[in-house]
């Protein structure tokens, strides 16, 4: 009896079962740390891609050629090549659903429908000639908008995260250079 009191308030072996309590869970910390930001890095590219999609459709391609637009396989190859720089798949593209309600320039009327780049471009929907600034008091302002979204995978054991597939929405606009 003596000798179970004595073990029972030794401290001999308190700092082992203590760290195989905390380690595991400093682990799953640093490991959600890793792909929360891993998550936003992603999200923060495929929004500089759209950016970058949505500047290429507005900018004038000659001033002197009849400034002719860029075809969407053009604007496609734009955002791929942002996508490739920072190691993403560009055929995990996808258009975003639903379409962005935009209205037409011209008309007013809400533009349904958006313009997709032939097979083997990254599928992003590009809206030309709509307006951007929807509910404001100043004048329209006329541009282009890309916009898709991205799948995205956690990995993050003994969570609800494990495993699920979340889809990042990257959107870009751009007011139209005359």
């Amino acid at each position: 009896m003596r000798r179970l009191k004595k073990i029972l308030r030794d401290t001999c072996g308190a700092e082992i079962a203590e760290a195989a309590l905390v380690m595991p869970l400093m682990f799953m910390v640093l490991l959600g740390i890793y792909w929360f930001g891993r998550a936003y890095n992603i999200y923060a590219t495929i929004t500089h891609a759209a950016e970058e999609g949505a500047r290429a459709a507005s900018a004038p391609s000659c001033a002197l050629c009849g400034n002719a637009a860029l075809l969407p396989d053009q604007i496609a190859t734009t955002v791929s090549q942002v996508l490739v720089a920072s190691r993403l798949d560009p055929n995990q593209v996808q258009p975003l659903a639903p379409t962005p309600a935009l209205n037409d320039c011209n008309t007013g009327a809400p533009v349904t429908a958006c313009t997709l780049p032939g097979g083997g471009q990254p599928q992003v929907c590009i809206q030309q000639n709509v307006q951007l600034n929807t509910g404001s008091t100043g004048p329209p302002a006329c541009g282009v908008s890309v916009s898709f979204q991205y799948p995205y995978q956690f990995y993050l054991p003994f969570t609800s995260l494990n495993h699920q597939l979340i889809l990042l929405k990257a959107n870009g606009e751009m007011t139209a250079e005359n």
